[in-house]
């Protein structure tokens, strides 16, 4: 009866308020506990079973502070009684007393390794809630070097380590769970994304975030993928990202298609971004403004069209009657050969205000 009795206290002492999951096996390796003792420990389960935080953790703190200088079974028992009053004050919401008397509890020689790392835990969880994050660390990290952890338990650290911004630990974290949660669902996604990327690792942080992205994810994940491929010197794989995202809808309005456009002239397919840029001036969806005809300028010159090239930077000279522009389409038509558009240019270039090699003037 005694040891029965102390075994189901052992299990489930936090079970009702807290989530405790402790071994019953526990209490077989501990001191053997007098009758009374086991009584009242029975008895104080039963009030904490019924919702008495209050009395239970009166009580039980009174035990365990009178017996914890005393025999190993009168430590033992006192640490049982910081576990129950531990159940009484997370059942009351006071989580950081909960956290306190187990640290009390597990500080016990005489309480089995078994039962103590499981305080630990628990106690790492309460400290993690109450936004002790630093010192829930420490526990968790003490934990693991002796559990494995279940992936759930790698990601509570990993992401605890990130609010520290001690990255490339919360990098080692991110690695370790997925090596058993190699699917994880869009949040985990984007925090190992986040840690990958402040630890340095680009082209992991880039391969989370291309995981993630789906018809719908927030446009900002879709934003942030291209500008990490864009950032790590891969301006194709950036275009791509967006090309999908604006065909999935998730992309959309004025500065979206225009970073469309600006992304596809750095991916090397400016005859794409001009095609783009000139039904989104046609249609209204980008205003017609200079700097917009001058894009599409750029765009037609870097596909190469000469046609399409010198007939728009024309019409942005004329439009912004500014001598920097009359003098391009000059450069650019001489270039090409259009030695009397380039002359004429150059003159319009020069009434304009721009400075100007005289022999442009004549015909070459």
């Amino acid at each position: 009866m005694p040891m029965r009795v102390v075994r189901r206290l052992v299990a489930c002492g936090l079970a009702l308020c807290a989530g405790l999951l402790v071994a019953a096996s526990a209490a077989a390796q501990a001191p053997p506990l007098p009758g009374d003792i086991i009584a009242d420990l029975e008895r104080l389960h039963a009030q904490l079973q019924q919702g008495e935080h209050a009395s239970v953790s009166q009580h039980a703190r009174a035990q365990a502070q009178r017996l914890e200088g005393g025999n190993a079974a009168d430590r033992w028992a006192s640490a049982l009684y910081h576990q129950l009053a531990a159940g009484a004050e997370a059942g009351a919401g006071r989580n950081e007393a909960a956290a306190d008397h187990l640290r009390q509890a597990r500080r016990t020689q005489e309480a089995p390794q078994t039962q103590r790392d499981r305080w630990l835990r628990e106690e790492a969880r309460l400290r993690l809630a109450v936004g002790e994050t630093e010192e829930a660390v420490t526990l968790w990290l003490d934990w693991l070097e002796r559990h494995d952890g279940s992936p759930d338990e790698r990601w509570r650290l990993a992401r605890a380590l990130a609010e520290l911004e001690r990255w490339e630990e919360a990098a080692q974290w991110v690695e370790r769970a997925m090596a058993d949660d190699p699917a994880p669902g869009e949040r985990r996604q984007a925090l190992a994304a986040t840690v990958f990327q402040r630890a340095g690792r680009g082209e992991q942080a880039l391969a989370r975030l291309e995981a993630s992205l789906t018809a719908q994810a927030e446009p900002e994940a879709w934003r942030r993928a291209a500008a990490l491929a864009h950032g790590a010197g891969d301006a194709q794989r950036a275009a791509a990202l967006w090309e999908a995202g604006w065909r999935l809808g998730v992309l959309s309005g004025e500065e979206d298609l225009r970073k469309r456009i600006e992304l596809n002239l750095a991916a090397g397919t400016p005859a794409r971004a001009a095609e783009y840029l000139e039904a989104a001036l046609a249609d209204g969806a980008l205003p017609d403004t200079l700097a917009n005809r001058r894009l599409l300028a750029r765009a037609w010159e870097e596909a190469r069209d000469r046609e399409r090239a010198l007939g728009t930077w024309r019409e942005v000279a004329r439009l912004s009657g500014e001598g920097s522009d009359w003098r391009r389409l000059g450069l650019l038509a001489h270039a090409w050969g259009q030695v009397e558009l380039a002359r004429q240019a150059m003159q319009q270039a020069q009434h304009h205000g721009a400075e100007v090699d005289p022999r442009w003037l004549s015909t070459r």
